[in-house]
C-alpha cells in the first residue's frame, strides 16, 4: 500500500523537497542554482553506486544513509523538470504505479502465473505491447540502458539474445569462440591499427561475459571480486616493502614481483588450528 500522506516516509520526503526548493530558489545556495539535468547526472550515478558498494558491504546504517543520499539526488533531478514545466514529480510517481499494476496482472487483475518463469514471460509480453502502442519497434534485446557499465550490460544483452534460441548450448560450445576472439586480437596487434585492436579485444570481451553466463557468474561481479583482491593483496604488498624499509615506488620490477609472491605464498598457506 502506498504510503498515507502523513506516514513518516511522506513527512519525510514533504521536508526533502523544501530543502531543494530553498536551495533553488531566490537567495539559494549558487551551485545548486546553477545545476542542470545533464550536470547532475554524474551525482545520480555516484549515489547509486555508493549504494551498491553499502550493500555489498551489508551494513544497514550504510544502507540507511546511501538510500536517503540517492532518493534526494533523484527529488533534486524531478524538481529541475517541474521547474522547466517538463512534469511534476507527482506524475513521473504516478506514471510509475500504473505502469507496476499494469504489469503484475496476476496481482491486480485476473491472470494466473504459478512461478516466476510464467511471471517473466507476462512481463516480457507486456513491455512488447507497450512498445508497439508507442510505435516503437519491439526488439527481444528489449531497451537496456546504454550508461550501463559495459561489462553488466553485454551479459544482459546475451541473456536477452537467449530467449529466442539466439545463444550457444553449453558453457564447453563457448570457449572455442573466446578462443577465436583471442586469436583475432593477436592479429590486430600484428597489424599495428589501433581502431582494429580495440574492437577486437571489444569481441573478446563480450565472448567472456556470454561464457560467464554460461558458467552461471555475473561478469561484473566476477571482475569487482578479482579487483578487490588484486587492490587488497597491492596494498599489503606495499605494507611488506615499507615494513622492510623499502619505498614501493623505488623498487625494480624484480623487488616488486619477489614482494606480491610472498605475499601471495603467505595467503595460501594453512592457518593453524589452535
Amino acid at each position: 500500500m502506498p504510503p498515507s500522506p502523513c506516514s513518516p516516509a511522506a513527512l519525510a520526503m514533504d521536508r526533502l523537497l523544501a530543502i531543494i526548493r530553498r536551495l533553488r530558489g531566490p537567495g539559494g545556495c549558487p551551485w545548486d542554482r546553477e545545476q542542470t539535468p545533464a550536470s547532475v547526472r554524474k551525482y545520480v550515478l555516484e549515489e547509486a553506486y555508493e549504494l551498491l558498494d553499502a550493500l555489498d558491504q551489508g551494513r544497514p546504517e550504510e544502507i540507511r544513509e546511501e538510500i536517503g543520499d540517492l532518493v534526494f539526488m533523484l527529488l533534486f533531478l524531478a524538481h529541475l523538470f517541474e521547474e522547466a514545466g517538463r512534469f511534476t514529480l507527482a506524475e513521473a510517481l504516478e506514471a510509475s504505479g500504473r505502469k507496476m499494476i499494469r504489469r503484475h496482472p496476476h496481482i491486480f487483475g485476473d491472470v494466473e502465473a504459478e512461478d516466476t518463469e510464467t511471471v517473466m514471460a507476462n512481463w516480457r509480453e507486456i513491455k512488447a505491447e507497450e512498445a508497439r502502442s508507442k510505435g516503437r519497434r519491439h526488439s527481444a534485446l528489449g531497451n537496456l540502458p546504454r550508461a550501463l557499465p559495459a561489462l553488466q550490460r553485454a551479459y544482459r544483452v546475451g541473456e536477452r539474445a537467449s530467449r529466442i534460441g539466439f545463444d550457444w548450448d553449453r558453457a564447453e560450445d563457448v570457449l572455442p569462440k573466446v578462443r577465436e576472439e583471442a586469436e583475432e586480437l593477436a592479429g590486430a596487434r600484428r597489424t599495428g591499427d589501433p581502431g582494429r585492436v580495440a574492437a577486437e579485444l571489444g569481441d573478446l570481451l563480450f565472448s567472456m561475459a556470454n561464457l560467464a553466463r554460461h558458467l552461471g557468474v555475473n561478469p561484473e561481479e566476477a571482475l569487482q571480486g578479482a579487483t578487490n583482491r588484486f587492490v587488497e593483496r597491492f596494498q599489503r604488498m606495499e605494507a611488506c616493502l615499507e615494513a622492510a624499509g623499502k619505498d614501493p615506488a623505488a623498487c625494480t620490477p624484480e623487488e616488486l614481483d619477489a614482494a606480491w609472491n610472498d605475499v601471495k605464498r603467505r595467503e595460501e598457506e594453512p592457518v593453524p588450528r589452535p
